[in-house]
């Protein structure tokens, strides 16, 4: 019964392989300049020297984005730094706005990866943790987590991969539920006898609320339900309940 959660980590992992090779091979944007010029930058900031501007009609190939900066590459090779400001102004072949969705209400809602940190309490134990997620579309994503809690009697570690289903993408408070597996990795305090240092594998189920707060940050709370299988076939359960900030990109 235990090797299920081995066996569902595997496919998690050959199911995402392919995606992430077909993200690598996506095609640079093309946008053209709408205003006088575009100010290209040495690099993303504006304490960066403009080295370089491309007038109106010309346009830039978008290579990658970078907080609140574009790198772009010219017709002439040249490889600067636009401002998302900036770049906002340009529009595409068709004449249509550039729009980055990201930073925005917009992008809260199509997405492709996110990461977070939270505090919250795992089994009873104070826990601290982080995420990053993989988003297949507006709804579905894949999602691994890591904590680290610190109890009375044992600290440890968590490990989890699984699937997280947002119910209602569009609304700007949005539930989700999730499922998936995971290993938990416990070392018991002792005075006397120390027990062993143990690591047992783990399938969950939860849900939870994400809010739009700004720009590209979200606040996200949510509670899991552990199934611990331990090596003694008495299986446990554990609860966790966290509350964090979230970002998206």
């Amino acid at each position: 019964m235990r090797r299920a959660p081995i066996c569902l980590l595997l496919l998690l992992g050959l199911a995402l392989a392919p995606i992430v090779g077909h993200a690598r091979a996506r095609e640079y944007v093309r946008v053209y300049v709408e205003t006088p010029y575009l100010e290209l930058h040495t690099g993303p900031g504006r304490g960066y020297p403009v080295f370089d501007v491309v007038p109106r009609g010309q346009s830039v190939q978008i290579l990658f984005h970078r907080t609140q900066w574009l790198k772009v590459r010219t017709s002439r090779g040249a490889q600067g730094w636009a401002s998302e400001r900036d770049m906002m102004r340009t529009v595409l072949s068709d004449g249509s706005p550039l729009d980055l969705h990201v930073g925005t209400r917009a992008g809260y809602t199509s997405h492709r990866f996110e990461a977070g940190a939270f505090a919250g309490v795992y089994g009873g134990a104070s826990l601290i943790s982080g995420y990053g997620s993989f988003s297949f579309n507006r709804q579905l994503a894949l999602e691994v987590a890591v904590g680290q809690f610190f109890g009375r009697y044992s600290n440890g570690l968590t490990a989890d991969i699984g699937f997280t289903h947002v119910i209602l993408p569009r609304w700007r408070l949005s539930p989700f539920l999730m499922l998936g597996v995971g290993l938990v990795h416990t070392q018991p305090k002792a005075t006397l006898v120390q027990p062993p240092n143990r690591t047992e594998q783990t399938a969950y189920v939860g849900g939870g609320l994400r809010y739009y707060l700004t720009r590209s940050c979200f606040l996200r709370a949510e509670y899991k339900t552990h199934v611990v299988f331990t090596k003694l076939n008495r299986n446990e359960v554990e609860d966790e309940w966290k509350l964090g900030f979230g970002v998206f990109f």
